[in-house]
């Protein structure tokens, strides 16, 4: 049996970590309880306090559906290409309405801190490589078991070609997470906008399918509840993992890291009465909106298989079924993995739980010294480039607006 190196871990992860990014291109669930958080732990501290179950995008979802509706998608899309970086202008021959709501979506929030978002950079830095099995094997794995997001992303246009639509959702894994994210010469704020473009497209289009309307438990999908549920399992809930590991983490690189993130949540559309202020604020929202609503779904059980089949075309033996299953079971527990049909892989998984504390514990004991954290950012860099090269096929990656739903579910 080959022993299990971290180089190995981080490819699997790699290769799943393109999918925490998923969950930010499609709606999570809506929880059975009343909402009671206050918006007064929210980062604009204070709010009309409405359950945000009945609130969507006022500003993109009528003109996505307008663009729809009159045929300028594809024109549309056409132009968007070219617009790649945070600090170039917009491509001449937009539609008036567009470009309008465009210059004022790209702007970032007044409370935006630069000095926060170089902190996260920072944090980025040092822990890429626990953020790559995170994001793919905790976030992008507990999509699966959140039942109104494994529905939507099943019945949407996404669902019949998943590595296709992984290539174009862990862009924005990829983009919050590098050195110039909300820089003039970065590109996290034209990702996050133009997802909140797919965002709306897709409460449109959802709502035609037969399929989605006949298994949905609400109208209209993507509410500002289920966007929240969604965004708690990226950043609460690797901080929660970062946690339970013993990984330590600076008090300003930590907020610099929930700063980026709530910066994110803004330019998706999400209201800002609705975005915590603080960590606890985030795991008291959490506890009211994510973790009682995590479940298995027959539509989330298949997606995820299609998922742990997405190395299949890399030629590591390492990234094996077996190897994904026992990463999900190790970083999502045993309920998740089983509620999956992941079954347990007494050799891995037994790796897994005696190699990994270890692990962590030699990475932070080298990170003092001078050149660590360059090297780790280096590593962590190569790995990335060569999952967004691999789920792309070698293609440019670019977010488009959707015309259609999955078309084998119309």
């Amino acid at each position: 049996m080959e022993k299990l190196s971290r180089r190995d871990v981080m490819k699997a992860g790699g290769v799943l970590g393109a999918l925490g990014a998923v969950a930010l291109a499609a709606p999570a669930t809506a929880a059975a309880q009343p909402w009671r958080w206050s918006p007064a732990g929210s980062v604009s501290g204070t709010g009309s306090g409405v359950d945000p179950t009945q609130v969507w995008d006022t500003e993109a979802d009528p003109l996505v559906a307008s663009l729809l509706d009159r045929g300028d998608v594809p024109k549309v899309n056409e132009l968007l290409r070219t617009w790649k970086t945070n600090g170039q202008p917009l491509p001449d021959g937009l539609p008036a309405d567009l470009r309008d709501f465009l210059d004022r979506a790209r702007q970032l929030p007044g409370w935006a801190d630069r000095g926060k978002l170089e902190a996260a950079v920072r944090f980025n830095e040092k822990r890429g490589t626990y953020l790559g099995v995170l994001y793919g094997f905790a976030s992008g794995m507990m999509s699966t078991v959140i039942p109104k997001e494994a529905l939507a992303v099943y019945y949407s246009k996404g669902g019949a070609n998943m590595k296709r639509r992984i290539s174009r959702t862990a862009k924005l894994g990829y983009d919050i997470g590098s050195r110039d994210a909300y820089r003039e010469d970065g590109e996290m704020i034209v990702t996050a906008v133009k997802t909140r473009l797919v965002h709306a497209a897709v409460r449109h289009l959802l709502q035609k399918s037969s399929h989605w309307t006949h298994m949905a438990p609400e109208d209209v999908p993507i509410s500002q509840r289920d966007m929240m549920v969604t965004w708690h399992s990226l950043p609460t809930t690797v901080m929660r993992t970062l946690k339970a590991w013993g990984v330590p983490i600076a008090a300003d690189e930590s907020e610099g890291f929930l700063h980026s993130w709530q910066v994110s949540a803004h330019m998706l559309g999400i209201e800002d009465q609705y975005i915590p202020a603080s960590w606890d604020e985030a795991e008291s929202q959490a506890r009211e909106v994510l973790d009682p609503i995590l479940a298995p779904t027959p539509e989330g059980i298949k997606l995820a298989d299609i998922l742990l089949d997405l190395g299949a075309g890399l030629d590591f033996t390492l990234l094996s079924r077996p190897i994904l299953g026992a990463l999900t079971r190790f970083t999502l527990g045993d309920d998740i993995a089983n509620w999956l049909n992941i079954p347990r892989e007494p050799v891995w998984g037994t790796l897994l739980d005696v190699s990994w504390g270890p692990y962590v514990q030699v990475r932070e004991g080298l990170l003092p010294l001078p050149l660590a954290p360059e090297a780790y950012w280096t590593f962590d860099e190569l790995l990335r480039q060569f999952v967004l090269l691999y789920m792309s096929e070698l293609r440019p990656i670019s977010i488009e607006i959707p015309e259609n739903n999955n078309p084998n579910y119309p």
